[in-house]
């Protein structure tokens, strides 16, 4: 039964990556809190649809929020979301490298 829920959690966890723009939203934060309106530019997204992304990993408890006067700031909470992302790109790395060496033994 532990077992279930751990990994129905972590399920969870990979389908709120599993957005282009929260992607790019963690990329963002790697370096540390932005505010709403840098993330906007960045992005080139409406507002609104950048809110729903940031609800969606804010639910998840991946970042978290506070006003600073009229800016409201994110920040990751817990950065080792970033090693996560590193791993999945290192993997696809991987993964072209060993399609590229197939094709050329192909030639």
């Amino acid at each position: 039964m532990a077992e279930e829920i751990v990994t129905k959690l972590t399920a969870d966890f990979f389908k709120t990556l599993s957005h282009p723009v929260r992607v790019g939203i963690l990329r963002l934060l790697k370096d540390g809190e932005r505010c709403v309106c840098e993330m906007i530019e960045e992005l080139d997204i409406e507002q609104s649809n950048l809110s729903q992304h940031l609800g969606v990993m804010k639910k998840q408890g991946l970042i978290d929020s506070r006003k600073d006067g009229q800016k409201v700031m994110y920040r990751v909470i817990y950065p080792s979301v970033f090693d996560v992302v590193d791993a999945v790109e290192k993997t696809l790395s991987e993964q072209i490298a060993h399609s590229q060496s197939f094709l050329k033994f192909l030639k």
